[in-house]
């Protein structure tokens, strides 16, 4: 062989396999996605979706008006734009043309106002000709992020079936077990890559695991206590910032200065720092804030190390001690070695708990996502879900914020332990998958390359 021809034999293999390689790496349509979660939700009503810890499911099917970006900012998604009136107690909204329901109904202002008055019964929701008119009772400078919550998506409801406008449908569904998705042919946006979404719910941690090494699932979720290891083991994790709460949440206000010097004792006590180090192997950090300091900013600005003679102080203060219950989810056995820690750590500050796994109690152990990455928006949801006073903004800036968390935290309602993430595994066929910083999975443009035999 002449060396010519070598060379040009040599040149022609490398083309092939740079041929080869982009082929591998340019996306492309068909395959099934196969998901493994624990929940079990019992309806695909979004409402129900987003309260069973599913809404990353609710956004395949249904979207909502707009939507929150990477760096928390309102982007349109179903709204072509918006606008408020002086006041912010009133907000005029256009609808993006050309949008369908996956059951072939048009998208237009009467079921989207069908929709938003299901789900906002508070707000006044009214269709002038293709314009949507929201008139709240007090002023709502964050309504258009308000939108973007999962609760607020557009469902169209015909013969007790729901249809969405998002990139897949549903196709089949088994309350709390499984649920198949195809893809949307006509979604405004483009047609997604992967013909059709598996979702098997109920599976326990452990269990998502194996099905992801065994090749039975393509994507599982990965325990906030469970990132470092699984990453330690080879595999592809994409984590979120910390985007839930753990926290001691009280059922009552203190009842007088001697039940909150011994909640300040109790919230001295505790070691989150050998909690998130330990516990939750370095995937919680500790805290003493409600939002999380990529969030707010200011985080660190509350205290949120163990205080020894701090909580012996404020336990001195208190002339009659109380004895409490702390409930905590007996099915997750991470909550139940926190709650032994915090029995433990209130004891050496002479503040005596009892650990129940049902019924009520004085404390619940509680783990609440953060409903949005809009931080006035995240707050005044938790605020709700801890069954507090709505905190009052002024304004937009981080001053207001700082002043309405720190009164929700002088209530002595609730005291914050640490902020965990949420964390996803995937085969490495899986491609363009990515997380928002709050956790929120992004689909649109996944696909699935051939597997390597």
């Amino acid at each position: 062989m002449t060396r010519s021809r070598s060379i040009l034999l040599a040149a022609s293999s490398l083309l092939c396999l740079a041929s080869l390689s982009s082929a591998e790496q340019r996306p492309h349509y068909g395959g099934t996605l196969r998901i493994a979660v624990r929940e079990t939700p019992q309806s695909i009503d979004p409402a129900t979706l987003a309260a069973s810890g599913s809404a990353n499911i609710s956004r395949l099917i249904f979207e909502t008006l707009v939507r929150l970006d990477e760096t928390g900012r309102v982007q349109p998604l179903l709204a072509s734009s918006w606008q408020s009136e002086p006041g912010n107690q009133r907000w005029r909204i256009s609808l993006r043309d050309g949008v369908s329901f996956s059951d072939g109904f048009p998208l237009d202002a009467a079921s989207v106002v069908a929709s938003l008055r299901s789900s906002n019964p508070d707000w006044k929701v009214v269709a002038v000709g293709e314009m949507i008119i929201i008139e709240s009772a007090s002023p709502e400078p964050d309504l258009p992020a308000e939108l973007a919550l999962p609760v607020n998506a557009i469902v169209h409801r015909s013969g007790g079936k729901l249809s969405g406008t998002g990139p897949f449908s549903v196709s089949d569904w088994t309350a709390g077990k499984h649920l198949s998705l195809s893809a949307n042919d006509g979604y405004w946006s483009g047609r997604p890559f992967v013909d059709s979404i598996e979702i098997t719910f109920g599976v326990a941690d452990r269990e998502q695991l194996l099905a992801l090494d065994l090749g039975k699932a393509d994507m599982v979720e990965i325990a906030s206590e469970n990132i470092r290891r699984a990453r330690a083991d080879g595999r592809t994790v994409f984590s979120s910032e910390p985007a839930q709460l753990l926290a001691l949440e009280f059922a009552n206000d203190p009842r007088n200065d001697d039940e909150t010097h011994a909640r300040n004792a109790l919230a001295a006590s505790v070691d989150t720092t050998a909690l998130g180090d330990f516990v939750m192997q370095g995937s919680g950090d500790p805290t003493a804030a409600l939002l999380p300091t990529w969030l707010s900013g200011y985080a660190f600005v509350f205290p949120a190390a163990k205080q020894s003679d701090h909580a012996l102080q404020e336990r001195a203060q208190s002339r009659r001690l109380p004895s409490w219950t702390l409930a905590y989810n007996s099915s997750d056995p991470v909550a139940h070695v926190i709650a032994d820690r915090v029995l433990l750590n209130a004891r050496d500050a002479g503040i005596f708990l009892q650990l129940v796994s049902s019924g009520a109690a004085d404390i619940r152990l509680a783990r609440m996502p953060l409903a949005s990455s809009d931080a006035h928006l995240a707050l005044t949801q938790l605020a709700a879900a801890l069954q507090l006073a709505p905190p009052k903004f002024n304004s937009v800036s981080v001053g207001d914020l700082y002043a309405a968390e720190k009164a929700l935290l002088q209530s002595r309602r609730v005291i914050p332990l640490l902020h965990l993430r949420t964390a996803i595994a995937v085969r490495t066929n899986v491609r363009d998958f990515s997380m928002l910083p709050d956790g929120t999975w992004k689909l649109s443009n996944i696909w699935l390359a051939p597997e390597k035999q």
